[in-house]
């Protein structure tokens, strides 16, 4: 598997939030968001090729309990139900953060859905064809419906980015298509990198959350120590 980092920190987004982790950073995306903050996992991907055998031990030799696989785009990766069980066999907490795009017969303790709205479409000009590629694959509702009905899932959080109040229009279209879901699942998160963006978004995103019973999704790690790698 193609991993960009391994590192230990602090959860800074969604229902474990503060809690001590350790994160495994898959390399390779699917998508190509505008405002992705991770562009080393995904618009330019790099990293070293280890071992699921290799990738357990690091995992082990951080004593942390609360493992997170991200990305990038962790459900790209074939061996990730090899990894998954590899890590559950020691007992481990397994969160999985995706897009939802795909779809991998997986048993994971936490799933970490956060389907990409309008607002991630990178610009008509970028090369690549990748904004016409981001969109036709932001949202793929089959893949959506399993990560919503599947049993191997523990337990879900559903995370939206959200850059403008008109974001909401379509974060409850979505939310009415695949159906089922708890508001107490779902999260809104401010788009943005800096604490700036966090306070001035955070705002009028934490009425909405008021208005809407959504809960309202900080980003810790930023607050602390602010953006950048291995955080």
């Amino acid at each position: 598997m193609k991993i960009a980092e391994i590192f230990t920190s602090i959860q800074g987004e969604g229902k474990l939030v503060g809690m001590p982790s350790v994160f495994v950073r898959t390399s390779g995306c699917n998508l190509r968001c505008t405002w992705c903050d991770t562009p080393y996992a995904s618009w330019r991907p790099e990293g070293e090729d280890l071992t699921v055998e290799a990738i357990i031990a690091a995992v082990l030799n951080s004593g942390m309990r609360h493992v997170v696989l991200t990305g990038g785009e962790p459900m790209l990766q074939p061996q990730l139900p090899q990894l998954i069980d590899g890590l559950k066999s020691h007992g481990l907490h397994i969160t999985v953060e995706t897009a939802g795009t795909l779809w991998q017969d997986v048993e994971i303790d936490l799933a970490s859905i956060s389907p990409k709205l309008a607002n991630s479409r990178p610009p008509t000009d970028t090369p690549g064809q990748w904004a016409t590629l981001h969109e036709s694959r932001r949202l793929d509702w089959t893949a959506l419906k399993c990560w919503a009905a599947s049993p191997l899932i523990h337990d879900r959080q559903w995370k939206f980015v959200i850059s403008h109040p008109d974001d909401l229009a379509e974060i409850e279209a979505i939310v009415e298509r695949i159906g089922g879901l708890s508001p107490e699942d779902i999260i809104l998160m401010p788009e943005g990198v800096t604490e700036e963006d966090i306070k001035t978004k955070g705002q009028w995103i934490a009425e909405m959350c008021q208005n809407k019973k959504y809960r309202f999704g900080t980003r810790l790690h930023i607050w602390i120590y602010g953006n950048r790698r291995g955080t």
